[in-house]
């Protein structure tokens, strides 16, 4: 279990997420395991599988295992909305690649569903990924191995890995002097203090401060030189969150 010296003001949650893809705007979540570590120390468990309204597809099944006979009579993930709120408000989030994977998909269905106020909105991020990548990039299996002498024998099962993850922090807490067991400082190592403009990343901040694209020709061009972008990405198939950005940007909320 985690490190008595990782001091936690609020519940940390750490979770996976199973899919029907990785494109964050299109795939759909079919299983979604969370696990709570109240600041006692104590857990509450969190596990459901979704019917994702489409077809799974092979090569996706392949990898997690969950077919769509899996899935059949399973809810709808807007049908999970109070439990999925309950389980993840004002809490922080850890997990294995989920700042690039795992969370913006998690905020694209919450999206679809209508939510209107993302329940950890003002989360603070842990990503194992990350941390171990600066300090040993490999995936979360040889991270098993590495951090807790142990196999990840049920590799790509929402709970397996879940589990396998809290073995890792707490193993590279122990392992890692300079890994301060504080919530604060391990968000600012994993993201490098940058801030989180969209969940997809399509836009980041320059040295300067200044709103930026982060993909194709734009990279790195100033977003107010160009907003005409910005309207061209409203009728493109990007993420829900990125467009909502866009839209806030356009009507100058956000600067």
């Amino acid at each position: 279990m985690l490190p008595e010296q990782l001091s936690l003001s609020r519940p940390l949650v750490f979770f996976d997420i199973e899919s029907t893809g990785v494109d964050v705007a299109r795939s759909r979540i079919v299983e979604l395991c969370g696990v709570k570590i109240h600041p006692d120390r104590s857990r509450t468990d969190f596990f459901q599988r979704f019917n994702p309204g489409l077809p799974i597809p092979p090569d996706a099944s392949a990898i997690h295992g969950i077919t769509d006979a899996m899935v059949a009579d399973e809810p709808r993930f807007h049908e999970k909305l109070p439990d999925i709120i309950a389980f993840f408000s004002n809490c922080d989030l850890a997990g294995y690649n989920i700042v690039k994977f795992d969370v913006p998909l998690f905020v694209e269905e919450l999206l679809r569903s209508g939510v209107a106020a993302i329940p950890f909105a003002d989360a603070r991020f842990v990503d194992c990924f990350r941390l171990w990548y600066k300090k040993s990039p490999r995936t979360l299996s040889d991270a098993l191995r590495h951090y807790a002498d142990e196999e990840h024998t049920n590799a790509h099962s929402a709970q397996a890995d879940v589990e396998a993850t809290i073995k890792v922090l707490a193993g590279q807490l122990r392992k890692h002097n300079d890994l301060a067991p504080d919530l604060g400082c391990l968000h600012d190592f994993c993201n490098e203090g940058k801030e989180v403009i969209d969940y997809a990343g399509m836009f980041a901040r320059n040295a300067e401060g200044e709103l930026v694209f982060t993909f194709g020709q734009n990279k790195g061009k100033r977003i107010a030189d160009n907003y005409g972008m910005l309207e061209w990405m409203l009728l493109r198939d990007f993420p829900a969150h990125t467009k909502h950005i866009a839209k806030r940007i356009l009507a100058g909320e956000l600067k």
